[in-house]
């Protein structure tokens, strides 16, 4: 049952309809409606029309706990009431409409989405801000200054959502990866989206990477390295693998962009023979993790077994110092040489080992204890053998084959390329990649897309898309946070909780914009956008 609270501004005291709920992470939340306010004069509660239409047997009557009535001037009154009614949070809008000019993504929108630009980017600025659905953004519009946009009430943002197409936004994506990405790698990678809905032909059942029983999209996405933006993203069928998406993402972006250079990095995930190939026929230049899987990366681990703890080959990393090699091997079907880069990290490898020990004790251990573990079954009929009679009891028997199998390549990566001669400028360029696995996880858990809360084909691709905006925007305040050092001081939420204290109000046609703080004026002029005037 919602329940009714009170909030003094000023010498007014406003109503709100408070509802709990709990959000798809189980966390209890809080969702507040104004509707209506006490009379300072009369005391009496007076409700808004829509409250009323929702509740039409409400009495309305004087509240008792009013504050205490005076006289004041009917013309003071009307301008109290015009100067309160009309606060609302400005700092926010300015923030985000200031980095989206600055970054160049507003002129896109603007361009591409001429007609609902201004919608678009209200949605993905809520995105960025709030944790709650999109069904909430009317009411935290009503909150804060923004862009003079039409009704977004749920029903309004869904039928949005069907109202741009895919040559829309192929026609974005052009835009903005000529506007960022000239001449910096592509990270690609692959996240899953779960949906309950069953008629969204994309979702399927198959590589669900999060391990839920639902039906899912694949989600790929390439993302600059050096921008540390995201450039491109593409929906696929959840019945796909990484392998299979490879190839058609670099078509359809090749397609999108030109004749432009493309390099990319792609991790262990998306290594085949094949995929290799495409790639040097296309021309793309490209830095890949082979699989162990392969015979061609289990060759040259051997090849470098013997030899590669020695002193020449120790490059220095952020962390603790690797061993590097390079060698040129011949593309089987190509002709062309490429570069091998083999690596070996002796820490990483004692701390694999260890960790595989001690996930083989604690198997021993329930195979002893717990028989009947299905969660574990499958890793101790891999790695244990167990015999039973009647004299003896039970004795486990650790698979030391299998052991040795498991730890063949552990502390071990091979990179191959067809441009990069290096070994530790390719390890450089290979690591930086960490960035599309962190932004992927933002994307699902700060940006609530954690399910699809759309039914159709043409809702669920605009509502990613409308994510994908959001995204830029959340990379680039992230991006600037990190670089100077602002998270020593505040969180992502803490900086938009600041920001939201900054208000502005409107009497007679005139905007009254309150003082700006310190840390308010330090966060706009870190992220180099003008201060507002008002």
């Amino acid at each position: 049952m919602p329940s009714i609270t009170k909030q003094r501004i000023g010498k007014y005291t406003y109503l709100y309809e408070s509802v709990s709920y709990r959000d798809d992470l189980g966390r209890p939340r809080n969702y507040k409606t104004k509707i209506g306010k006490i009379d300072p004069d009369t005391g009496e509660t007076i409700y808004s029309a829509d409250y009323l239409a929702r509740n039409p047997a409400v009495n309305i009557k004087p509240d008792p706990t009013s504050l205490p009535t005076r006289d004041v001037p009917a013309k003071i009154k009307e301008y109290a009431e015009q100067f309160f009614d009309s606060i609302k949070a400005f700092g926010v809008y300015w923030f985000l409409l200031k980095i989206a000019e600055k970054i160049g993504l507003l002129g896109i929108l603007q361009q591409v989405f001429p007609a609902i630009w201004k919608e678009i980017f209200t949605i993905a600025c809520y995105l960025v801000v709030s944790d709650k659905p999109v069904m909430y953004c009317e009411d935290w519009l009503a909150e804060n200054e923004w862009l003079d946009v039409s009704c977004m009430s749920s029903q309004r943002i869904s039928e949005l959502f069907t109202r741009f197409n895919e040559n829309q936004r192929n026609q974005f994506y052009r835009l903005w990866s000529s506007h960022i990405h000239e001449n910096e790698y592509l990270a690609l990678d692959i996240t899953s989206i779960s949906s309950y809905s069953k008629q969204i032909t994309e979702c399927e059942w198959g590589h669900n990477r999060d391990n839920e029983k639902l039906p899912q999209i694949n989600l790929c996405m390439l993302y600059g390295e050096t921008s540390r933006l995201p450039v491109y993203q593409t929906n696929y069928s959840g019945s796909l693998s990484d392998v299979t998406t490879l190839e058609s993402t670099i078509s359809e972006f090749r397609a999108i962009v030109g004749e432009r250079v493309i390099k990319i990095v792609t991790d262990k995930g998306f290594y085949r023979a094949k995929n290799i190939t495409f790639l040097l026929r296309k021309g793309v230049y490209f830095l890949a993790a082979m699989s162990f899987n392969s015979k061609i990366a289990k060759q040259l681990v051997e090849g470098e077994r013997q030899d590669i703890d020695r002193i020449e080959n120790v490059m220095r990393t952020n962390g603790a110092p690797i061993r590097g090699v390079r060698r040129i091997i011949k593309w089987s079907g190509s002709g062309k040489n490429l570069y091998a880069h083999i690596y070996f990290d002796p820490e990483k490898a004692i701390r694999e080992r260890n960790e595989l020990y001690g996930h083989i004790t604690k198997l021993k251990e329930v195979a002893l204890n717990d028989p009947n573990n299905t969660k574990l079954k499958k890793d101790i009929e891999y790695y244990l053998k167990i015999e039973e009679n009647e004299v003896s009891g039970k004795k486990i028997h650790v698979r030391e084959d299998v052991v040795a199998k498991s730890l063949y390549t552990t502390g071990w990566l091979v990179l191959l390329s067809n441009h990069i001669e290096d070994p530790q400028l390719a390890n450089q360029i290979y690591r930086m990649k960490d960035v599309v696995e962190k932004s992927f996880w933002k994307y699902k858990n700060s940006l609530g897309l954690e399910r699809l809360r759309v039914h159709t084909d043409e809702r669920a691709l605009n509502k990613t898309f409308t994510a994908f905006i959001a995204l830029i925007l959340s990379s680039h305040i992230h991006n600037v946070m990190r670089t100077n050092e602002l998270y020593k001081l505040m969180t992502f939420d803490k900086l938009f909780i600041t920001l939201a204290k900054l208000k502005s109000a409107a009497i007679s046609g005139h905007k009254v914009l309150r003082p700006q703080t310190k840390q308010q004026k330090d966060i706009l002029e870190t992220f180099q956008l003008p201060l507002p005037v008002g």
